[in-house]
């Protein structure tokens, strides 16, 4: 059954309106390929013959092109309305094959196992994971500890935050309090496998920002106001 979206076009925000100008598609045909393209293990083809099944003829590269305009203005919507984590956080890199190289995405949970904030980046190293400290702290405040594994990288980076900071984080190196984060990496890693790596790394990091706010979305890190919505509604919401 194909997504109800009643809502028209001129009283959508003017960020989602300007992005669907060009987009000669039903809004409620957008919004269900891009959802389901990063909410379950698909590819681009299996969407378009899913598409065509429903007497819908979508080609494989125009749902792409959805994907890649919709989702930068999803994620904004999204951080605007994102629950707030606690201040326990555990943080691990996990792979990504981009052009056929491996190239890195720091995430963290916090100790319910909440994500904090994701970061793809193209090294792993002490400035990288300074990068990535920083903008976690930066959408999510000051965590009172962070774990981190026996990476080298990731602890000379905090160290260096700390000797900045008057009051200083906590850090543990614990493989095994690190575990929730690494079992997290598997609902991201499953979702990309279908796609047999990406080609592009502007492609990756926003494909992987959206598979992100799903996965946030299904364990309840969204505000939605009290009301009781599926989680389907609640990612056709960002763009209302």
């Amino acid at each position: 059954m194909m997504a109800k979206t009643k809502t028209p076009r001129k009283t959508l925000p003017t960020g989602i309106g300007k992005v669907l100008k060009r987009l000669h598609y039903p809004l409620d045909v957008i919004l269900l390929c891009v959802r389901w393209y990063v909410a379950y293990s698909l590819s681009l083809r299996n969407l378009e013959e899913m598409m065509a099944e429903r007497g819908i003829e979508v080609d494989h590269s125009s749902v792409h092109r959805w994907v890649i305009k919709l989702l930068p203005v999803f994620e904004k919507a999204f951080r605007r309305r994102k629950r707030p984590v606690g201040r326990s956080w555990r943080v691990d890199e996990t792979y990504v094959k981009i052009k056929g190289q491996w190239k890195f995405l720091y995430r963290a949970v916090d100790k319910e196992g909440n994500t904090v904030d994701f970061l793809l980046r193209a090294h792993r190293d002490k400035a990288t994971a300074r990068r990535y400290f920083e903008k976690a702290i930066d959408q999510n405040g000051e965590p009172e500890t962070i774990t981190v594994d026996k990476s080298g990288a990731n602890l000379a980076a905090l160290e260096a935050l700390n000797a900045e900071r008057p009051t200083p984080i906590k850090i543990r190196q614990n493989k095994y309090l690190n575990n929730i984060v690494e079992q997290d990496h598997r609902a991201v890693k499953r979702i990309i496998k279908p796609m047999m790596g990406f080609k592009d790394f502007h492609c990756a990091r926003v494909i992987l920002s959206g598979i992100e706010i799903v996965h946030m979305i299904r364990k309840g890190q969204m505000c939605n106001d009290g009301v009781v919505s599926t989680a389907a509604d609640q990612f056709y919401s960002l763009a209302m």
